[in-house]
């Protein structure tokens, strides 16, 4: 999609500015590499924490990438600051314009998990995963787009683009993923916003489901993410997400937004959300009674619910 058969990139982001959150290791260090084999100037953020999002502000995993990414021929900066507060957020993009002059992509990518069943989920577990997946994604999208309006008022309506990352959690839940599931959900609400709200600024603005094997996975879910034997398809590779990624990020995705993606191995799926299905209007109040009655009719006509992510 972005790249020839060899590998080898095509030059798709020639040229962009491209931010990836939590890109340390799993599917933002793919993403950072990927954009930058395209030609992408890339900002490498990570704090550096553990897989339940203690610890932190160590430098190594984003230097790490950034080394890669020299290594390579590429062009890329680390970033260690909290962007899950105003100022981490706004630092951020404050790297981009400091170090490349301009930003044209963000990619959405930090998150952790602390998963517990509802009735043992601590208050403080909920929101430290609120905290990073979803005022994380809301408060660099904040700051770039207020960049991006600035732009446009000044003459120069840019190309941007934004890749959130919201999870098969987040649009089917997850037993035991109460609070990462609620977060990843509200990821896409916040996708569909911003997308309406920043087009006349010329931002196109989408989110994508991946399943790869990542920390967060590889023990949640052992048996499916498991690498396969010598010479297979390593389906659950992060590097396969980020091909759509880079091609959402690039200017070659003109006209494509507030849209959701699936996507693992080789598939891409588009999501279509929730659609009205069957309806009855009888034109005035039901009782209790007559609205069970007429629910119970409408649920035999739908047919079964969605199944539960991880459960199907």
């Amino acid at each position: 999609m972005t790249a020839s058969s060899d590998g080898h990139g095509t030059g798709l982001c020639a040229g962009r500015v491209v931010i990836v959150t939590g890109a340390g290791r799993g599917l933002g260090r793919a993403h950072a590499l990927a954009f930058a084999a395209e030609g992408a100037k890339v900002v490498v953020n990570d704090l550096g924490v553990g897989l339940d999002g203690a610890g932190g502000s160590s430098p190594g995993p984003a230097r790490q990438v950034v080394d890669e990414i020299e290594a390579a021929g590429g062009e890329a900066v680390a970033h260690g600051g909290d962007i899950a507060t105003g100022a981490g957020a706004a630092g951020l993009i404050a790297a981009a314009l400091d170090t490349y002059g301009r930003l044209d992509t963000l990619v959405n990518n930090a998150g952790f998990l602390r998963d517990r069943m509802l009735v043992n989920l601590d208050e403080d577990d909920w929101d430290a995963v609120l905290r990073v997946h979803l005022k994380g994604h809301f408060l660099t999208l904040k700051h770039a787009a207020a960049h991006w309006r600035a732009e446009t008022k000044a003459g120069r309506t840019p190309v941007a683009r934004v890749i959130n990352t919201s999870s098969g959690a987040g649009l089917l839940g997850s037993v035991g993923q109460g609070n990462y599931s609620a977060a990843k959900a509200g990821i896409v609400g916040l996708t569909l916003v911003a997308a309406a709200e920043m087009g006349r600024y010329g931002v196109q603005v989408n989110a994508i489901a991946p399943a790869a094997r990542t920390r967060m996975t590889e023990q949640t879910f052992a048996e499916t993410m498991a690498a396969p034997g010598a010479g297979a398809f390593d389906a659950m590779a992060p590097e396969n997400v980020s091909p759509l990624v880079v091609w959402l990020g690039s200017a070659a995705s003109d006209g494509v937004t507030g849209r959701v993606f699936e996507t693992e191995a080789g598939r891409i799926t588009v999501m279509e959300g929730w659609r009205p299905g069957p309806s009855v209007d009888r034109g005035a109040r039901w009782s209790p009674a007559e609205a069970g009655e007429a629910t119970r009719k409408l649920l035999a006509e739908a047919g079964t619910g969605l199944p539960v992510y991880g459960a199907r």
